[in-house]
């Protein structure tokens, strides 16, 4: 019944891989990928990648796929540019111009200001090109069809928008470093500074440099990825709080029966990640309103 890199038996690798996502990779593309080189149907990722966007992209093989809503949810961290002055119909460079403005004069100080002022809770209006789903079909398929339609704005945070010059030669180009929470488009906070300082702007070089604790230092091109790269199920959860569990209660959580977290000693409000002595995820679970904590998914099953 092992639950680490190779699941249980007969089922494959279980896991997490880091990849360090190429330039015209979808994340489609790199899921197949990973599907052929570890034998596994069940593979996803956490966090759709724009073909053009490069950087960290978490990869789940095997059983380890339904914890993957879990990595989704973790803060993300982007470097890019910013080109003032022209506007496009994808907010990237893959777009086709639709605006322009002489923004030549703008201060490194006024664009430091804008952002300033796109920074913490905010309002995001998502772009055409994304994949929210809006009457049943994808923003992106609508788009690809000539089709724009009203877009209710979604509370994202913005945790730091940091500016700096950019390319030598390049004034009306700055470079950006973007930490924000799940959901947020780098390439509307492009468009939106660009419309803030009295013109437009586009987005382009992309780069997630690091989803919740998974940085670019562990990261891996597809044609370096193997077994030995696939972190365990424990090792991917290791953002999440996680308890380790005896022998009696680790049958009880087996059969995915609701515990009493003050007994197991797990502080906080979930969820967390229980692990058995030998350090293997038995399974996640939530909290509720009183102190009982209840099954999300179990990993192990008592068969």
């Amino acid at each position: 019944m092992a639950t680490g890199k190779r699941g249980r038996s007969g089922e494959g690798p279980a896991g997490l891989v880091v990849v360090d996502k190429e330039e015209g990779w979808t994340s489609h593309d790199v899921v197949a990928r990973c599907r052929r080189l570890f034998g596994q149907r069940r593979v996803g990722h956490a966090g759709t990648l724009d073909p053009d966007a490069t950087g960290v992209l978490l990869v789940g093989v095997g059983r380890f796929t339904r914890m993957l809503r879990y990595l989704t949810a973790l803060q993300k961290s982007y470097e890019a540019e910013v080109v003032l002055g022209v506007s496009t119909t994808t907010l990237d460079a893959s777009g086709e111009v639709v605006g322009e403005w002489d923004m030549k004069d703008v201060s490194l100080e006024q664009v430091r200001a804008a952002a300033a002022g796109l920074t913490g809770s905010i309002l995001q209006i998502p772009p055409m090109v994304s994949a929210v789903q809006v009457g049943g079909r994808r923003l992106h398929e609508l788009a690809r069809a000539g089709i724009e339609v009203e877009r209710a704005p979604r509370p994202v945070t913005v945790h730091r928008f940091d500016v700096e010059p950019g390319p030598p030669g390049e004034p009306h180009v700055h470079r950006i470093r973007v930490d924000c929470s799940t959901g947020t488009y780098v390439r509307t906070l492009a468009d939106d500074l660009g419309t803030a300082l009295g013109g437009g702007a586009h987005l382009r070089n992309l780069r997630r440099t690091r989803v919740g604790s998974f940085g670019l230092e562990e990261a891996h091109r597809l044609d370096e990825l193997s077994l030995d790269h696939l972190l365990t199920p424990a090792q991917a959860l290791r953002d999440m709080p996680q308890v380790e569990v005896g022998s009696e209660v680790s049958r009880l959580v087996t059969h995915g029966l609701a515990l009493d977290k003050v007994a197991i000693g797990a502080a906080g409000t979930g969820p967390w990640a229980l692990l058995d002595h030998r350090g293997r995820l038995l399974a996640v679970y939530e909290g509720t309103d009183t102190d009982r904590m209840v099954a999300s998914v179990v990993l192990v099953s008592s068969g």
